[in-house]
Parts: structure tokens; sequence; C-alpha cells
């Protein structure tokens, strides 16, 4: 399909001189519309490899693409408006499925969000592909959260700032991602140190960009 997407999944070994059959590709982004509202907006689409299906079309095809625009309440992270738009798809029917949606309003996308999309879409009850792409879109909007306090910050606003002055502050500016993962569980090293007041480490993707540039990856936190 698209040749930069090959920069994203290289073919592994013993995989590139076999034919491509089919391939699927989530995009997801998220924009600070305020300061307190976040809008998250996700795509899925599947194509097909030119002449698969119709032999003489020198293009991929489209078979599914599906796209969701949620706007999400800033810190509550409760989902204000929801709306699904099913752009490409099999059948007539398809898009009578995208009301349904709304039903997301109300909810919040935090911890608990991916078993709640099953219950009320999974199976019979939504689209197969919009409903994968909702639990995909979940976890942006808690990446970006981190994003919306810099900016906040960048702009001389207090607005979804984080606040490091005490353990118990700190702890409630990390609280979206504790326990997600190993480096964030709350008995590891990395919990322990922010609530003993230590410096978070510096990102590697910081610390390789800035080494690039020519500048000292210490001077981080100080930079604009």
């Amino acid at each position: 399909m698209q040749e930069y997407f090959d920069d994203i999944v290289p073919h592994p070994d013993g995989v590139e001189p076999l034919d491509l059959i089919h391939e699927r590709a989530y995009v997801v982004r998220a924009y600070r519309k305020d300061s307190q509202t976040l809008v998250i907006r996700g795509g899925v689409r599947d194509q097909k490899p030119p002449g698969l299906y119709v032999p003489s079309d020198p293009d991929p095809l489209t078979v599914h693409h599906m796209v969701v625009d949620l706007t999400i309440a800033v810190p509550t992270l409760e989902i204000l408006d929801a709306r699904a738009a099913l752009e490409t798809h099999p059948h007539e029917a398809c898009p009578r499925i995208e009301d349904h949606y709304q039903h997301l309003i109300g909810l919040s996308i935090a911890r608990g969000f991916t078993h709640k999309v099953r219950e009320l879409f999974g199976g019979p009850r939504g689209c197969t592909h919009t409903t994968a792409l909702l639990q995909a879109m979940a976890p942006v909007a808690i990446q970006s959260m981190w994003s919306f306090r810099v900016k906040a910050m960048k702009e001389g606003g207090t607005e979804g700032g984080a606040n490091f002055s005490t353990p118990e502050s700190r702890m409630q500016a990390m609280a979206m991602n504790l326990n997600t993962c190993h480096i964030w569980a709350e008995d590891g090293d990395q919990v322990r140190g922010i609530l003993a007041g230590e410096p978070m480490e510096v990102p590697v993707w910081i610390v390789k960009r800035f080494k690039q540039l020519g500048l000292d990856p210490t001077t981080w936190r100080n930079s604009d």
C-alpha cells in the first residue's frame, strides 16, 4: 500500500518474498480543543492489494474505513460526545449501527472502558471494526494527557498542569499510568522514586532527539 507504512512494520526475515493479501491500519489523533476538552479522532482502514479482487485495478482497494470522534472532558475523561461514521463498508445496512455508538456518551474512557465497549458493542450489538477501533483509541486518550498538561503550561496556564509538590499530588498526577505496565507498577522503582520526590527519568526518545540536534538532554525540563 503506502510505502511509508513499511517503515513502521518492516518485513521480517523470510516474509518479504511472499504475496501481501491484506493490510489493516489504525490512525488515532488527539487534539486539545480548550483547557478542559480533549478530542480524539480515530480511523481504521482495511485494504486489499492492487489486482487481488479486481484484476485490472492498479490501486489498493479499501474494503473497510471507519471513523470515530470522541469529545472528552478533562480531567474526568468523561465522554461528552461520540460520533461514528462508516465511510467504506461492504453492506448497505452497515451504517444503521452508527447512532448506537452514542451510548458512549457519559462513560469514562479511563479504566474499565474496554470491558464496557465489549459489553455495549460486542458481536451483533455493533460493528466489529468500529468496536476494535474504539479499543485502540482509549490508550491514546491516556497517553495524550501528558501532552495536554505540557500544552497548558506552555501557554502559561495552570489547567491540567501536573503538581509534584507533595507525595499525594505526585500520586494523583501519575494515577492514570499506575499499574498500566511493568514500569508503572505501584511497587516498582519508578513509582517509588517519584513518590520520594526524585526527578523522573528523561525519556529515551528525548535523549536521542536532543543528541541528534546537538543539545544537552539534561536541559530538557527547562526547555521550550
